[in-house]
């Protein structure tokens, strides 16, 4: 991952450090530059009058403590349209996860929800202490289509120091038809073996998809919903992070039929990545101009 810039959005609270520090340390193992922006939890209530002299105070001091370039966003009314338009000049957007308990969250979402949908840039969720500096282990949720791939590609690239593993739940989509028509035990179970050998062998080809990291990526298959699958399996692995893509879909579809990524950002303890499918596409699609510039070398 080719992370040149980063926003970070805070409201200056203790959690709100946290999330800073955790963008630092990010910033600066990849030599990035760092946005810092004001905005109150839940981007809802007036914005702090103080929040101008605490932002540039806390901006010299990240750039003191880290050694990294850090630029403050003077925006500082904390509304969720500016959070967006200034992602839109980042690689990442790095934010807490100040839970908002209104009825509007429930239609609309979380914050941090909002965020993933209006930037559609990658966003972390920082929910852990950061002192520790990077992360120890990466889980990658994965559903083993063609978009996987650049997924893998970029978190094996977000920390260059962490142990990937990859991960995929699945349910047999027709088990419960077979049993419905009262087909043989046998059958069904030579069917999920067959989505199990399935689901190996493609696990396989994308572990392969990281040939620099290939020892130190492992891969895991659970069984049942993928969200929740993959929130147990980050405590079960004690992944520091969880990696997971997110196709783009408006927040009504995402209210009545849910979002696996968004699911798994709700039930995770940990920190999460979720990664819009619009960039694994862009990333996609510069893995296939490299690979031909290197055909015609």
């Amino acid at each position: 991952m080719n992370i040149q810039s980063i926003l970070a959005v805070t409201d200056l609270s203790a959690h709100g450090l946290r999330t800073v520090v955790r963008a630092a340390n990010i910033a600066a193992a990849h030599g990035a530059l760092l946005k810092i922006m004001y905005a109150p939890a839940a981007f809802a209530g007036p914005a702090d009058a103080d929040a101008a002299g605490g932002l540039g105070a806390l901006c010299l001091e990240v750039a003191e403590r880290f050694g990294i370039l850090v630029k403050k966003i003077d925006d500082t009314r904390g509304r969720l349209d500016g959070a967006a338009h200034e992602a839109q000049w980042c690689d990442l957007v790095v934010i807490g996860d100040e839970p908002d308990r209104s009825l509007a969250a429930f239609f609309h979402g979380q914050p941090s929800e909002q965020l993933v949908r209006a930037a559609q840039r990658p966003v972390l969720v920082a929910r852990l202490d950061a002192r520790a500096g990077g992360y120890g282990r990466i889980l990658v949720a994965v559903d083993l289509m063609e978009e996987s791939r650049p997924l893998v590609d970029l978190a094996c690239a977000f920390d260059g120091q962490a142990d990937i593993e990859l991960f995929h739940a699945f349910t047999p989509m027709h088990e419960g038809k077979l049993r419905y028509a009262d087909v043989s035990s046998h059958v069904i179970d030579a069917y999920r073996h067959a989505c199990a050998r399935h689901a190996r062998e493609r696990m396989l080809w994308l572990s392969d998809a990281s040939i620099a990291r290939r020892n130190r990526v492992v891969s895991s298959i659970g069984r049942g919903d993928p969200a929740r699958q993959a929130a147990v399996q980050q405590q079960y692995s004690k992944a520091d992070l969880l990696v997971v893509g997110k196709r783009r879909r408006c927040a009504l579809m995402d209210f009545l039929f849910g979002s696996v990524a968004l699911r798994v950002l709700r039930w995770s303890t940990g920190d999460v990545l979720v990664v819009p499918h619009c960039a694994l596409a862009a990333r996609q699609g510069q893995r296939a101009a490299a690979l031909a510039q290197r055909g015609a070398a």
